[in-house]
């Protein structure tokens, strides 16, 4: 165990000095970034004096040092439009983004677990069906439309619940529906296979000649394996929603990093893309990281596969 987790630290700082350093080079290469503080027409002296105030007058390479320096701090500098710490706008919209991923994960797998569990227990039938039909809609669906349908029906016609915003917890409802459609479909599906393939083990088949119900058998033994893949897959989709949710915050808007991180991006505010972009990478590393060690937890195999380490 000691060794995996210092084979994973080590990855994970790999990675996340590739992201810092992705993220410089991709925000330079994007254009100057004073375009937007400038007018146009602007004097030579006027554009010099921003870039001075902003650092950006020095050598490339002093930047960069400069700025792995500061990231090395948590120091992301002031926002450029805010006038304050980068990383302290980000930590406040960070915890709204956290529970709408969460709900929208806690949704998909209270929805996509039990739909396909039931169908891989009854192949042919009309859950089986109503899987298939979920999956593919979950998936057809662009989370932007099915936002905006959202609004429309719940919202504008019935007037059950808030269009945007987050004032109550209300607000959470429509936006995390939206969000949950993609993953749900995917879990659903991801449970369907995995389970059909694992009924028709040799030590299903062994359980079967023991006596034991379908369903102590789905549930004792078969669901377990089966999860193996739906887990990576959550992991991942953690990672994306976090990171992704630009979309459905932007048609709620919904107070989160995907909305700051547009509204930076319009107004090239760096310092704060740079905050969201680099937290959403740390975040993701930690959910890899944590996945890893519960499919570890789960499998036996996987733990014998190092050598027990």
């Amino acid at each position: 165990m000691i060794g995996f987790l210092l084979n994973k630290i080590a990855y994970s700082v790999a990675v996340l000095f590739a992201v810092v350093t992705a993220i410089f080079g991709l925000i330079h290469l994007s254009g100057d970034p004073t375009a937007g503080f400038t007018a146009p027409g602007a004097s030579p002296e006027q554009q010099a004096v921003i870039r001075e105030q902003f650092g950006l007058d020095q050598p490339l390479p002093v930047q960069y040092l400069t700025y792995l320096e500061r990231v090395a701090q948590g120091d992301f500098g002031d926002s450029w439009r805010a006038r304050r710490p980068a990383m302290t706008a980000v930590i406040e919209r960070l915890p709204a983004t956290v529970i709408l991923t969460g709900t929208s994960i806690a949704l998909a797998l209270a929805v996509g677990l039990p739909l396909g569990t039931i169908a891989a227990s009854r192949p042919g039938g009309i859950t089986n069906t109503l899987a298939s039909t979920t999956a593919l809609a979950g998936q057809a669906i662009p989370g932007f439309f099915l936002g905006t349908l959202l609004i429309l029906i719940f919202a504008v016609k019935l007037q059950w619940l808030p269009s945007s915003g987050r004032d109550s917890w209300q607000s959470l409802i429509l936006p995390a529906i939206a969000l949950a459609a993609y993953p749900t479909a995917i879990i659903s599906r991801l449970i369907r296979s995995s389970l059909t393939e694992t009924l028709g083990q040799d030590y299903i088949r062994t359980a079967q000649s023991k006596g034991l119900g379908k369903r102590a058998i789905v549930l004792g033994h078969a669901l377990r394996n089966a999860l193996l893949p739906t887990l990576a897959f959550v992991g991942l989709q953690i990672g994306f929603l976090l990171g992704g949710a630009v979309i459905i915050e932007s048609v709620f808007a919904y107070p989160g990093i995907g909305l700051l991180a547009l509204g930076a991006v319009a107004d090239r505010d760096l310092p704060v893309v740079q905050a969201v972009a680099i937290v959403v990478a740390v975040a993701i590393i930690v959910i890899n990281f944590l996945v890893d060690a519960l499919a570890r937890l789960l499998d036996p195999r996987l733990r014998d596969s190092l050598g027990g380490t």
